[in-house]
């Protein structure tokens, strides 16, 4: 069951490949997310030297009082992932036109998981055949229950 869902991620990129992370949070963040609380809209992965980053995801305290002073909702956070997929990725960040974009959050357990992708980003055309695809596919499941 996804927390959050990136629901951009998949209109604007075409997401080629997929890739599951652990992500490191405190623990109001964690309650926070359970309740559902965040965006993933906006946010991208990079990687710096042999780390991964979430970049620009907002997850806000789950009790705004109880937070520390200094905390930013929009704070860049590690991602847990294995060496080999970091390299992958690494090599991925540099190719030109691919960009690494966070999917969704969700339990797995006890522990918070990311799902990551890699995508390459859409023309204006590309949307607009998408929104023409759920179109049809809305109109023949809304042709089909009404029989």
């Amino acid at each position: 069951m996804s927390l959050i869902v990136n629901k951009k991620a998949n209109f604007n990129d075409e997401i080629k490949d997929k890739y599951t992370a652990g992500i490191e949070l405190f623990g109001f963040e964690v309650k926070s997310l359970r309740k559902g609380q965040g965006s993933l809209d906006g946010s991208y992965v990079t990687i710096r030297g042999s780390e991964a980053f979430l970049i620009n995801s907002f997850i806000p305290p789950f009790q705004e009082k109880n937070a520390p002073k200094d905390y930013g909702p929009r704070r860049t956070r590690k991602l847990l992932l294995t060496k080999k997929e970091i390299i992958e990725l690494g090599n991925i960040e540099k190719t030109k036109g691919l960009t690494i974009v966070p999917i969704s959050v969700y339990n797995k357990g006890r522990v918070l998981k990311i799902d990551i992708g890699v995508g390459k980003g859409k023309k204006k055309f590309d949307k607009r055949e998408t929104l023409k695809k759920e179109d049809s596919l809305r109109q023949i499941k809304r042709e089909i229950s009404d029989r």
